[in-house]
């Protein structure tokens, strides 16, 4: 099979690949993964959000990442970066995110196929390696990144998921967190035209207590709510668990999105809860319904200086950065997907590896399964 060619999706110059179950795009800007279409009997289930501004003209001074914005990309250093750390001044979520990168190779086989691009890294210099693999009869993407390089270094991968329309159409569960916060910081000021409902540096135990500002909880795993505002909260993973993962449940649509990495490696998961609460441009108070799925090594989105530097993370002993090796590339497994469910299906409560792939359970008891190679976490 020849390599794919680059072809316009949504405004960005994009690689097109596709197995039996996934029909996938990758933007050479920034290598945003998305579209990304799942074939289910009878009907094809796209979860991921692309930015509303996608087609529209914006400024060119303005980072990569915004132009391209959609789906899932890779992130290093993850965060904001608006501090320098130790001479480096890296872009909003790192060159990995904003840069162009180029087509390495794409290899064909009887039941996969595997793209592989490249990027030179210019402000920390080093190589990141992106490798995707489809799997023929698998409803799920393989990721897989290699950072060569030296030093500490935040990642993560920043997938979005545009949610319907409908309050409450999808209820977001995880594997087991042993903390769990509010940005310790107002996520949004009113007075840069920004809105946020969560109590700012609030710690809770379980997605439906979470304090509001104005008092009283509110049940952030349960979307879409609180129109109008935008807000971020961030878990911490249990590291002695066999995988990882965060779940939503779409039960009018019948399927669940999951994503599952190892906690040893990513140990934190950002939910970035976009509900129209910007009102700057592009945003515009347009973007909404979108929940970020962020699983990251990091302190929180605030960039390399504050997880490489003392944060309150650190200070506990929860890991927010990962040592690279000049020598040796590190590599950053993950894996994306969704499962269909019986109508009773109610909200995931559990997923745990069986032969074949994965069965998930719902809170009622409901059982669903997807043939998944949950052993790739670990290669």
């Amino acid at each position: 099979m020849s390599a794919p060619t680059l072809h316009i999706v949504h405004g960005q110059p994009s690689w097109s690949f596709r197995s039996s179950h996934v029909h996938a795009h990758l933007t050479k800007l920034g290598g945003h993964l998305g579209p990304v279409a799942f074939r289910l009997p009878h009907r094809l289930v796209t979860p991921f959000s692309v930015a509303p501004w996608a087609e529209e003209k914006i400024p060119a001074e303005w980072p990569g990442l915004l132009k391209a914005l959609r789906g899932d990309f890779f992130c290093a250093p993850f965060g904001g970066n608006g501090t320098p750390w130790s001479g480096e001044q890296h872009p909003p979520h790192g060159e990995t995110a904003n840069a162009a990168w180029k087509l390495k190779a794409f290899e064909r086989t009887a039941e996969r196929l595997t793209l592989h691009a490249e990027l030179d890294l210019k402000v920390r210099r080093g190589r990141a390696d992106k490798f995707i693999t489809l799997v023929d009869g698998h409803t799920a993407v393989y990721q897989r990144h290699e950072l060569t390089a030296a030093g500490n270094m935040s990642v993560g991968h920043h997938a979005m998921l545009k949610f319907p329309e409908k309050p409450g159409s999808g209820v977001v569960t995880t594997s087991r967190f042993t903390a769990a916060q509010v940005l310790p910081d107002p996520f949004e000021r009113p007075e840069q035209r920004g809105y946020s409902a969560l109590k700012t540096g609030a710690a809770f135990r379980r997605l439906d207590r979470v304090p509001l500002a104005a008092g009283g909880t509110t049940d952030v795993g349960t979307y879409p709510a609180r129109r109008g505002f935008d807000d971020l909260v961030m878990l911490t993973a249990d590291a002695t668990l066999p995988f990882a993962w965060t779940a939503v449940t779409f039960a009018a649509e019948r399927y669940v999105y999951f994503a599952l990495r190892d906690p040893r490696v990513l140990r934190h998961t950002i939910l970035w809860i976009s509900n129209g609460g910007r009102h700057y441009a592009p945003w515009n108070g347009r973007h909404t319904d979108v929940m970020g799925i962020e699983d990251t090594t990091s302190y929180f989105h605030y960039g390399l200086a504050e997880s490489a530097g003392a944060n309150p993370l650190s200070r506990r002993g929860l890991p927010t950065t990962l040592k690279l090796n000049p020598r040796k590339p590190t590599a950053v497994n993950y894996i994306v997907g969704i499962a269909e469910i019986p109508a009773k299906f109610d909200r995931v409560k559990t997923i745990r590896a069986v032969k074949g792939g994965l069965e998930l359970t719902a809170v009622n008891g409901a059982k669903a399964t997807s043939n998944v190679d949950i052993g790739f976490l670990a290669r």
